[in-house]
């Protein structure tokens, strides 16, 4: 049986919030997010007005304040928000504006009366950033009057308080902190502040953002008099592949024939870069995070105008593929900045618009434009047709590639995908398998015999493997060492590169041992083959140097007997040390190369946890290690010379010359 409370579902059931509630209890709805998002969304309404005030030509200067008690302060040399009684209404403009959600000057923008292009086409911003302030103070000149408005907690609190200013420029000061009873985190960055302000000088060209950060007592000043095209230059650097090239028009449209026709204007600036890769769009001044509309028109037009030049040019081979958009995108830095006086938000946070007719209009454009400067610009046309042209091919191969590496090292170690010479070891126990990587059959041999089988597992390197510092991912991956070794850790391989990131199928989890050692004789060649190693890992699966997996044994340098004992030293003061402490004859011989040691002494020297001794490899040491390497073996034949000169004399006695 229900309970009466329960069942109780009656007409006076249903409640609406009313005023502050229905931000302050609901913050999500109308900033997108309770957290610190929503906090800086409320930041960006306030922002806003005073951008929309500046666009219509009413002053050239914001000023930002971002206080220590998380409060901020935005100022604006505007007309002035209209603060006095309003008969059409017959209430005061103040309550309408700070008050009312949904009022506001810019509902007829279509009309081109007030604000034809404005960021807060919605009448929420104001009042809602209001309710949802711990205090909110108001200070507006306007028509040689200051008028001051303080509100506590959604609430007004002394209503409206005039003073004469007669000398004082009109514009709007609105002061306040957000309220930690709506959102949970109120500390916006100094970084949100610097990055919304540069957006916004980007795309109101002329238009100076000054910031001061209270905390760190720095002041920030964003401008940029050409707007999109100076951004663009600096975005590019020295590398562009091509000039910038700038567009822009106004045109008129409906998104569906019974919808009312508005206007649509908009600049692009666009270059192709081998370094750099961004595409960003602002509409009504406001950041698309997600594009939407014009990132469709740009896809769309892009691709059909490089298409239909190479295939005019005959410049796909035969049964080629088409371009794709990820082909362009890798070497293409475009901003794009439209404005229309009507605009389809796919939510209040406007991060993305959804105007068909806003992305018809820009497709039909971008295709028209990038057709006629192509023919203009010939020698660009095909550096550009060239480079999208080597990006798909280069992204091709790696998706060939990547399916080849998944083949290769992906699967269990049994009959089937077998490593020649390795040697496994019976425990599963991930936590106690150890994995020797030696040098040579020979040294293969002496440790198998001298191994504990239990938990010590062996791989031979046969020669010295490739230099993974110079070869490109195609050659490493050609390499059976390589891929052996690769498939006998099982973790798979890390690569961040540009076009072959889809190769990245690293998985730590899979790693099949505890301990990874290298193990290889203590002269030249045994150097290098370990170098050649560490390089190796460095570049392919430095996360396992990162989490203490790879270890170096050390091997001895020196056997010392004293008549039935027999000591190892590793360096020459510990031969010193065991000579200074031993009596009678002693024999020293220089330690032979690991294949040539007997099992008993691989044990004992290398392979016995209680006696060996293991050097932890640590990214510091990894860095130096892959450091000296490219300047021993790397491009830098200046660096190579430099050092052989100055420190060449300490490694005379490794080589043959007597």
């Amino acid at each position: 049986m229900k309970s009466q409370q329960k069942s109780n579902y009656t007409n006076e059931s249903i409640t609406s919030l009313k005023g502050a509630d229905r931000v302050r209890l609901r913050p999500g709805v109308i900033f997108g997010s309770d957290g610190l998002d929503g906090c800086e969304h409320a930041v960006f309404e306030i922002l806003s007005n005073s951008i929309d005030e500046a666009r219509e030509g009413f002053g050239n200067k914001i000023e930002v304040v971002r206080y220590k008690d998380h409060s901020i302060m935005v100022k604006d040399y505007g007309r002035g928000i209209p603060v006095d009684y309003n008969s059409k209404e017959d209430r005061f403009n103040w309550e309408l504006v700070f008050c009312e959600l949904y009022a506001g000057g810019k509902y007829q923008n279509n009309t081109g009366e007030n604000y034809e292009f404005s960021l807060g086409l919605n009448g929420l911003g104001t009042c809602a950033t209001q309710y949802a302030s711990e205090y909110m103070d108001a200070v507006i000149y306007r028509d040689g009057i200051c008028h001051s408005l303080h509100f506590e907690k959604g609430e007004n609190v002394g209503g409206l308080i005039k003073e004469g200013a007669e000398k004082h420029p009109s514009g709007t000061q609105i002061k306040w902190r957000p309220d930690r009873d709506v959102f949970t985190d109120i500390n916006i960055p100094l970084t949100y502040f610097q990055d919304i302000l540069k957006k916004q000088a980007v795309v109101n060209a002329g238009l100076t953002f000054e910031l001061f950060d209270e905390e760190s007592g720095e002041k920030y000043i964003y401008c940029y008099k050409n707007g999109i095209k100076d951004y663009l230059l600096e975005l590019s650097g020295a590398d562009n592949l091509t000039d910038v090239h700038y567009l822009q028009t106004e045109t008129k449209g409906r998104d569906r024939e019974d919808k009312p026709e508005y206007k649509l204007k908009f600049e692009a600036a666009f270059c192709f870069n081998n370094q750099v890769n961004i595409l960003e769009y602002y509409h009504n001044s406001s950041f698309l995070e997600y594009g939407g509309s014009p990132d469709k028109a740009v896809k769309n037009a892009f691709v059909f105008a490089i298409d239909k030049y190479l295939k005019s040019n005959n410049l796909y081979k035969k049964d080629e593929k088409k371009i794709t958009f990820t082909d362009i995108e890798d070497s293409l830095i475009l901003v794009i900045n439209s404005f229309s006086t009507v605009t389809s938000y796919e939510n209040q946070t406007k991060k993305s618009i959804t105007n068909k007719f806003i992305q018809d209009a820009m497709t039909d454009y971008f295709r028209e434009q990038l057709e006629i400067y192509f023919i203009e610009n010939k020698m660009e046309a095909e550096k550009i047709a060239a480079q999208v042209l080597a990006n798909k091919r280069s992204r091709e191969t790696a998706e060939k590639t990547r399916i080849s590496i998944r083949k290769k090292l992906t699967g269990s170690l049994d009959m089937n995908n077998r490593v020649e010479k390795f040697v496994n070891c019976r425990t599963k126990d991930i936590n106690r398998r150890e994995i020797y990587i030696v040098e040579g059959d020979s040294a293969l041999g002496a440790c198998k015999l001298g191994r504990d089988a239990e938990f010590q597992a062996i791989i031979p390197i046969r020669g010295k493997i490739l230099n993974c510092l110079k070869a490109d991912y195609n050659k490493i991956f050609a390499n059976d060492i390589i891929t052996d070794l690769l498939k006998v850790l099982g973790c798979g391989v890390e690569i961040k590169t540009k076009h072959t990131s889809d190769l990245n199928s690293f998985d730590l989890s899979q790693l099949r041992w505890n301990k990874i050692i290298l193990c290889t004789d203590a002269d030249v060649d045994g150097f290098q083959i370990r170098t050649l190693l560490l390089t190796m890992l460095y570049r392919l699966v430095p996360t396992l140097i990162h989490e203490k997996k790879v270890y170096i044994a050390e091997s001895p340098l020196y056997e010392i007997t004293n008549g039935k004992q027999t000591y190892f030293a590793y360096s020459d003061n510990e031969k010193s040390e065991i000579l200074g402490k031993l009596k009678g004859k002693t024999k020293i011989s220089r330690s032979k190369g690991l294949g040539e040691n007997q099992p008993e002494m691989m044990w004992e020297t290398t392979m016995n946890p209680e006696t060996r001794r293991l050097v932890l490899v640590t990214p510091d040491d990894a860095k130096r290690t892959q450091e000296m390497f490219e300047l021993l073996l790397g491009e830098n034949l200046s660096g190579r010379k430099e050092f052989i000169a100055e420190e060449g004399y300490k490694y005379l006695e490794l080589t043959d010359i007597s």
